[in-house]
């Protein structure tokens, strides 16, 4: 398990102590706590298609559309028959999480979805193992006919349409959910677009499952809001849902202003912790917001300078590290907040899972305090029960970090970790 940032030694063990001795290799080995997440599986296809080829399906520019099957399958075959098709990638915001956590982490991590049987080359499913990090594990999949595909058109104008064809995606069962995923987790996840299935499909009901196995293991459940399409269509479910269930809500400001009904992230923030312990929030130019509660007797008062909007002083506390709110005596709600990374990039490539990467950072940094606690249970590091290994001001810098990382790309999925080396840092930083 790599540890989350770049760093000093200095940041691992109180500065003037003894080195610990170094745990047995045995005791590191049984210290992986991978990310269980349930998703729709789904690959995401392009294709440069002329303006007679959507006339010829009846398919409007810039919708989203859902066709039976059968049409469906005819769009994707005459396409792929006139060559159309330029990439196929595995997609949905879940699988992004989870292939950027192992890229990050050095670590498994498990998706629990269904997958076709058998698998041929240059399928859809092919390319979905392509694209995913060996360190996914995906033994558990159901088996099925298809996987779930959404076809990206793009006319000669530029305009985006979309044909999805659902396949066998919703069909995972309950029985499906191996409690031994959970024995040795460290967070579960999974995307409200699954709220879509409650009428039909049996993949919500594999969820509740797997919320089920996580609460007896005291796993910490994400939730990540998927669209403010979704949260506006299902918002009482969804908000009723999370204060029984979750204990991390991952969003951007348009998802959380359909949840709470308040535009400004400040604001939004604040109620969204009346929901959940903790708050993941990107806000696009704005920058990336983390919060939570931590309490009165370990609270720790920042170094930087003290922020005011909607909440007067909101980052005072962040460098403290989060707690479960059941966890504090005296709770305190704490913001951290930082502005996009070198100030942005100067040419955004892709916006496309730069939340997905933020959220993977933030469960890196989770799963490294759960195993710094197996390896080192005297260190000062656990004296209370925290959610992270790092501040809620720490964890703001890796998300925003790695956030920046995907922007630059094209893909919403790591090749690779962070580099050893920020050439952004003065050279005075390396030599400290």
């Amino acid at each position: 398990m790599k540890f989350p940032g770049k760093r000093k030694f200095k940041h691992y063990f109180p500065v003037g102590t003894p080195r610990p001795f170094s745990p047995e290799k045995d005791v590191i080995a049984e210290a992986v706590y991978p990310v269980v997440g349930i998703e729709q599986t789904l690959v995401d296809i392009e294709a440069q298609v002329s303006y007679d080829f959507m006339d010829k399906y009846g398919l409007q520019r810039g919708v989203s559309a859902m066709p039976s099957p059968e049409i469906g399958e005819a769009i994707l075959a005459d396409a792929q028959s006139q060559g159309l098709i330029r990439d196929q990638q595995a997609g949905s915001t879940i699988g992004n999480t989870l292939h950027n956590f192992s890229i990050l982490a050095d670590a498994p991590a498990i998706q629990l979805g269904v997958m076709a049987d058998p698998i041929r080359f240059g399928s859809s499913a092919y390319h979905f193992l392509r694209s995913t990090s060996t360190r996914v594990n995906l033994d558990h999949m159901q088996p099925e006919h298809a996987i779930g595909r959404a076809l990206t058109l793009i006319t000669p104008d530029g305009e985006r349409s979309f044909v999805i064809l659902p396949g066998d995606m919703d069909s995972l069962k309950p029985d499906s959910i191996p409690a031994s995923a959970f024995e040795k987790a460290s967070a579960l996840i999974f995307n409200a677009y699954l709220f879509r299935t409650r009428e039909h499909g049996s993949i919500f009901q594999a969820m509740e499952k797997c919320i089920e196995y996580a609460k007896a293991h005291a796993l910490p459940v994400g939730i990540t809001l998927g669209t403010h399409f979704v949260v506006s269509q299902y918002r009482e479910e969804i908000e009723a849902f999370i204060r029984e269930h979750v204990n991390l809500i991952a969003c951007n400001e348009e998802e959380a202003e359909a949840l709470t009904g308040d535009a400004d992230p400040l604001s939004a923030m604040d109620k969204l912790l009346d929901m959940a312990d903790m708050v993941l929030l990107t806000a696009g130019p704005a920058g990336l917001y983390f919060g939570g509660h931590t309490d009165t007797q370990c609270a720790r008062i920042t170094k930087y300078p003290l922020k005011s909007g909607a909440i007067s002083e909101f980052n005072r506390y962040e460098f403290s590290r989060p707690l479960l709110r059941k966890d504090c005596d005296d709770p305190l709600k704490v913001i951290s907040h930082i502005s996009p990374f070198m100030g942005g990039p100067e040419r955004i490539v892709n916006t496309n899972g730069a939340g997905d990467g933020a959220l993977a950072a933030l469960l890196h940094d989770m799963a490294a305090n759960r195993f710094h606690n197996k390896v080192m249970p005297s260190s000062s590091k656990h004296d209370r029960n925290y959610m992270t290994y790092s501040s809620f001001a720490q964890v703001c810098k890796y998300a925003n970090r790695v956030s920046y990382e995907i922007l630059v790309q094209s893909s919403p999925r790591l090749a690779h970790g962070l580099p050893e080396r920020e050439d952004s840092l003065e050279e005075a930083y390396w030599d400290m």
